[in-house]
């Protein structure tokens, strides 16, 4: 794989300029959401230094990682590319005073069956309700926007995240589960949050 520009994994903006100035008219069209202590904003080339370190860091055995930063900028990419594909993806979840939290996702990956909402938080963001209040604000634009169906996909051993879906109101759906027999995914647990169970045909 050819190595990235190391402007791109140091999160460095684009230079001025026409094209500059489209991406920030693109990111203008992604919903801005609030919450009591949180904002979700779309993402940036700002965010990446972030993503990379989640996605390197010990809880990223939970979604695919650990992830070298060139992978991790592809996948940041396609994380955040799946608003002009499908019209939902990846937030940035600030604090209210602009510290960056982690991000939430409802997002669509090759192996996804139908929409997933997914989060993932920085490590002092952890452990003080802040991804529960952002995820949440992301299934509720969800839902309103009218998907047919949201679920989390989460790794047996994630307890902690098998805990916030629950606490969003999830429920397990073993149909939806059996799709993914005889796959490297049989063992992950879909947590369906509405949607018909065993997902669309």
């Amino acid at each position: 794989m050819t190595p990235l520009p190391a402007s791109l994994l140091a999160g460095t903006p684009p230079p001025p300029g026409p094209c500059a100035d489209l991406g920030a008219a693109m990111r203008a069209l992604v919903p801005v959401l609030d919450t009591l202590r949180t904002r979700l904003r779309a993402p940036t080339l700002g965010d990446f230094p972030a993503w990379a370190s989640l996605m390197d860091g010990p809880r990223s055995v939970h979604m695919g990682g650990p992830l070298s930063p060139e992978d991790a900028a592809y996948d940041f990419a396609a994380c955040v590319a799946t608003w002009t594909l499908r019209g939902h993806g990846a937030w940035a979840v600030e604090a209210r005073d602009g510290a960056l939290l982690g991000f939430v996702m409802v997002g669509f990956e090759p192996s996804d069956r139908e929409p997933e909402l997914g989060w993932m938080m920085l490590p002092e963001a952890e452990g003080q309700g802040l991804a529960h209040e952002a995820a949440r604000a992301a299934r509720d634009w969800a839902r309103a926007m009218g998907l047919a169906s949201l679920v989390s996909y989460v790794g047996p051993a994630n307890a902690r995240s098998l805990r916030l879906a629950d606490r969003l109101g999830a429920r397990p759906d073993p149909a939806a589960q059996a799709a993914f027999a005889g796959t490297d995914d049989a063992d992950t647990v879909v947590m369906r949050h509405w949607g018909a169970p065993g997902g669309p045909a």
